[in-house]
């Protein structure tokens, strides 16, 4: 077989990149949901019942065609488009979905291309460095990174991006690229791998006219090409739908038709379904969907009776369908063979492997976060905040003398409090945020998760070791601790040790409830805790929850810090001329300056437990 050359000039196409034409087939797919909330359900009421989404849905979309999905909100298109992805799993669909007579595989999740409703971008990226990152992960080794880069220039070209490419995509809080400019890029992206299927959910959707005509020319020009195109579609205007092959028209999850877009109206005209006027055959068929018949409906719209003769009227078109289309439907799929089954399953073990190496795809995800955030790593107003807080402390601790103990035991708890709670509140926000591209990267197939997680974590290393590194180095002059160099650099490096333990926990908390709110107010109250058995609030804590403290890090950086500012030899002014040893100072006395490597240990365990629970939580999204 060879590239698909349809759409681009000779000297443009890349003949590795080699197009497999795969026919889809799906047969009675059948999807329920169970009530989410099980607690409030009792004996046999009707709201505690399993909801059909899909009733038995059948069909089949060879290479070079474009079957729509039509239907009105709520029939199930976009639940039956999620199904032939392979992203809808689970006990609650059933049926029979193959790719050239195979099941859902590895090989087909990474030649499957998903175009989503909602258009998940990295809102900092340039268009270009999109495409640029998407080619570089999705794009096999085979390639060297030259061709990946021409790859990005003619899809660019293709979908008329040039005019944005330097431009960012921008967000709700980011002014970026038109809503059609962000399909396209969306599009792109799929179109980059030469996908030999092609899934879009409503591509035209919050579209003008215009914009939606060149999205369906271009995503025709891709089918024309050998592709096998899928597309959900609320409301085409007329030239829209005659850009289609083949067109399902679903009805509360029950197919009334399926079969060629031209045929669509002389069908339900013999089924006694015709209308007097000329009227889009789209706007004709959602109305036939919602069960409003062509006759009746202006009558029946407004009165008492509507839903009743609603709910006859689509049972006569499922009727009809079961009666007049589904047998040859069914007949049509048994009948067709696949007849390549041997290179298939030689295609299949071959792209089984993932498409580029892990250190890679580490590579390319970190390069990739350093651009997206590197707006949010000089966010001035995070500088500020840091340095404001540092100065304002080394001004109230300013050059505190030997003597004022109270006051050195009290900045070194600060330390171990700030930076134990600042960077936790940074890390919670950073897998919730990130939740929706996770889940449309992973599903693709385009990187492991160790990967990205490793990636992810690193790159925020900077940033989240820059500031306290700065912050300590004023604070700690201007207290007027111990001014050795040594004592100083041992301090700095517990404290960006807390960090560490610190950034952890916070990615935990993200992962595990993958919700904003809930994951902050998890964090407030456990700093809470964590603040109140510190060590320096309480220090005499009753046995019973004595062991509360060793559950906080903060307590481990606080011990770590007296160890290094003090020795078990040092002594203080307690009084006009009276010295006091530094390990009798009640405060110092109840945390003691011994066997500091414990801390060490616990806070490594730490580091790695929240850590290793952050990634196992990662692999429950789906």
């Amino acid at each position: 077989m060879t590239s698909d050359d349809s759409l681009h000039s000779p000297h443009q196409s890349l003949p590795k990149l080699t197009l497999y034409p795969i026919t889809l087939k799906f047969e009675e797919v059948v999807y329920k949901v169970k009530p989410e909330h099980k607690g409030l359900c009792w004996g046999s009421s009707w709201s505690c019942r399993e909801k059909t989404i899909l009733n038995g849905i059948t069909g089949m979309v060879s290479p070079g065609e474009i079957l729509a999905m039509l239907g009105p909100s709520g029939s199930g298109k976009t639940t039956l488009l999620t199904a032939l992805g392979g992203r809808l799993n689970g006990r609650s669909l059933s049926g029979k979905i193959t790719y050239n007579n195979q099941p859902f595989s590895g090989s087909i999740k990474r030649t499957t291309g998903f175009v989503a409703q909602d258009d998940v971008l990295y809102p900092h990226l340039t268009v270009s460095e999109t495409l640029i990152f998407t080619a570089l992960l999705r794009l096999p080794n085979s390639l060297t990174n030259t061709e990946k880069m021409k790859h990005v220039e003619r899809v660019i070209a293709e979908l008329g991006l040039a005019r944005c490419r330097n431009s960012i995509i921008g967000g709700a809080l980011v002014r970026g690229i038109s809503g059609g400019e962000k399909k396209r890029v969306s599009i792109g992206q799929e179109m980059l791998i030469n996908p030999s299927l092609l899934l879009l959910d409503e591509p035209t959707s919050g579209l003008d006219s215009t914009t939606a005509q060149r999205i369906l020319t271009t995503v025709k020009g891709l089918a024309s090409g050998g592709r096998t195109v899928v597309t959900t579609i609320h409301q085409p205007s007329s030239r829209l739908y005659h850009m289609f092959d083949k067109v399902v028209v679903l009805s509360e999850g029950w197919s009334i038709y399926n079969g060629p877009a031209a045929a669509a109206m002389e069908y339900f005209s013999s089924i006694g379904f015709s209308t007097s006027i000329t009227v889009n055959p789209a706007d004709f068929l959602l109305d036939l969907a919602n069960g409003i018949a062509p006759d009746s409906k202006q009558a029946s719209q407004q009165s008492e009776s509507s839903e009743q003769e609603r709910e006859q009227t689509r049972e006569v078109l499922v009727s009809a369908y079961e009666n007049n289309i589904a047998p040859k439907l069914k007949l049509e799929i048994s009948s067709h063979n696949f007849t390549k089954r041997a290179s298939s399953r030689n295609d299949i073990a071959k792209a089984e492997q993932w498409c580029t190496s892990w250190w890679y795809q580490f590579i390319v995800l970190l390069q990739r976060g350093i651009r997206e955030r590197r707006y949010e790593a000089f966010n001035g107003l995070r500088i500020f905040q840091v340095i404001s807080v540092a100065f304002l402390g080394g001004l109230l601790w300013w050059h505190t003398p030997e003597s004022h103990i109270q006051d050195r035991v009290a900045l070194l708890f600060f330390f171990s409090v700030f930076w134990g709670f600042y960077p936790l509140y940074n890390a919670v926000f950073t897998f919730p945020q990130e939740r929706r591209m996770l889940i449309k990267e992973r599903s693709s197939g385009m990187y492991r998760l160790s990967s990205y997680f490793l990636a992810r974590t690193i790159g925020d290393l900077p940033l989240e070791l820059a500031l306290p590194t700065l912050f300590v180095f004023i604070i700690y002059w201007m207290g007027g601790l111990k001014p050795d160099p040594v004592t100083f650099i041992l301090s700095l490096v517990v404290v960006l040790y807390s960090v560490l333990v610190s950034q952890s926990l916070g990615l935990a908390f993200g992962a595990i409830l993958m919700e904003i709110k809930q994951a902050t107010t998890l964090a407030s109250v456990t700093t809470l805790v964590f603040l109140i058995a510190g060590g320096y609030y309480v220090q005499q804590i009753p046995p019973f929850i004595a062991w509360l403290k060793y559950l906080s890090y903060s307590y481990y950086c606080y011990r770590l810090l007296l160890g290094v500012q003090y020795d078990e030899d040092d002594y203080y002014e307690c009084s006009n001329g009276v010295l006091c040893r530094v390990e009798d100072f009640p405060p110092i006395k109840s945390m003691g300056l011994n066997h500091l490597w414990v801390d060490v240990l616990m806070m490594a365990l730490m580091l790695v437990g929240y850590r290793l629970v952050a990634y196992l939580a990662l692999h429950r999204v789906r």
